[in-house]
């Protein structure tokens, strides 16, 4: 009995490339076909529940460094893993490898490359990964999460299709539920999520620009966010001197509950925080990570802004002042909250899964 086909996914580094990556995966199992995953002790972390027949570390690096020793030191590697990852491929029979990029998504794609294996590669922000970059013009498939792709090559342009990101099934399972009821009587519910990287920042700012609303917005808040673990105490004491509800926490398990639940949203714009607020539909502020590799964040918070579900403001113009000022012209607008969440909802993809399983199974019939 012969095997079912296999396709095999180099995706890692973080929950941003990962996640789609599971989505994905999750959509070729229930078509039949067999999936590997090729990542390192990064994307590890995120493995757990990733629907993979098997998951295979490979050595990956990148060429941050400008010492010479760390340059060379990260090709071997480099060249390490592609080894081992052809290895791999071969032995399995590989018919495609998936790119979700990432540095650790480098040896399964140079691999594939190098043993005329068809690769696809997606790309979950509004600007092109550096590893994309690399493969783009060798893709049978450019798949996106937005229209905008910046840095995409003029040679790959004619193989670009913006299908969105595949989101996780515990999102896609409360998109159809309505927008929170919004009277006079009921709490409003403040959702708070800032990523590894932007939980230090909205502990500091948003506290204090909550204290700044008025009493009676304030005695209806219930707010919902995540801290980083040296923070809770201080945050926690801003919020009951202020006389608001808060519920804090490192980790939110139950995030599309919370999602389903909240009323307005304050979020950074990653590709996955962006996808998920238009599925669900929830209007939002976003805040673009500063330091975010070619300012992808901000590129993919325009499609929020542009279709009205969200309010954009740089790190830079991120006070308590200026937040408070745009927390109580939203929040004391229910028709209008209203309103942008409907935004929000209507760029909301929710088929890029199986849209994307179409082109990979497109891409094996016609090799």
């Amino acid at each position: 009995m012969s095997k079912a086909p296999l396709v095999v996914i180099g995706a890692g580094g973080t929950g941003g490339h990962m996640f789609p990556a599971s989505a994905f995966a999750a959509e070729m199992k229930k078509r039949g076909w067999r999936v590997g995953l090729m990542t390192d002790e990064r994307g590890r972390k995120y493995t757990d529940g990733f629907p993979a027949d098997w998951i295979m570390n490979v050595k990956a690096a990148t060429f941050a460094s400008k010492r010479p020793d760390k340059v060379i030191a990260a090709g071997l590697k480099i060249l390490s893993g592609i080894g081992a990852a052809k290895k791999k491929l071969k032995a399995e029979q590989t018919m495609l490898v998936a790119g979700f990029g990432g540095y650790p998504a480098f040896p399964a794609l140079a691999a594939a490359k190098r043993a005329g294996i068809p690769i696809i590669i997606h790309d979950q922000n509004a600007v092109l990964g550096r590893v994309n970059r690399v493969f783009a013009s060798r893709a049978r498939i450019v798949a996106c999460g937005f229209e905008r792709l910046d840095h995409l090559p003029a040679s790959a342009q004619a193989r670009k299709h913006v299908v969105g990101n595949p989101v996780r099934e515990p999102i896609l399972a409360v998109r159809n539920l309505p927008y929170p009821d919004l009277s006079e009587q009921t709490p409003m519910n403040l959702l708070v999520t800032g990523g590894s990287q932007g939980a230090r920042l909205f502990g500091e700012v948003i506290p204090s620009a909550i204290a700044q609303l008025p009493e009676t917005l304030r005695k209806r808040l219930h707010v919902v966010q995540q801290v980083r673990e040296e923070q809770l105490t201080d945050v926690q004491a801003h919020y009951e001197a202020a006389g608001v509800h808060a519920e804090l926490s490192p980790f939110f398990s139950n995030m599309a509950e919370r999602l389903a639940n909240a009323h307005f949203v304050i979020a950074r714009s990653g590709a996955s925080s962006v996808t998920e607020l238009a599925v669900v539909g929830r209007p939002s502020l976003l805040i673009p990570l500063a330091i975010a590799m070619d300012d992808h964040q901000t590129g993919n918070a325009e499609t929020l802004k542009a279709a009205g579900g969200a309010d954009v403001i740089s790190e830079a113009d991120f006070t308590p002042e200026r937040t408070a000022a745009i927390l109580e012209e939203r929040l004391s607008d229910a028709e209008g909250l209203q309103n942008r969440a409907q935004a929000a909802a209507s760029v909301g993809r929710f088929n890029a899964a199986s849209e994307l399983a179409d082109l990979a199974e497109g891409v094996v019939q016609s090799a």
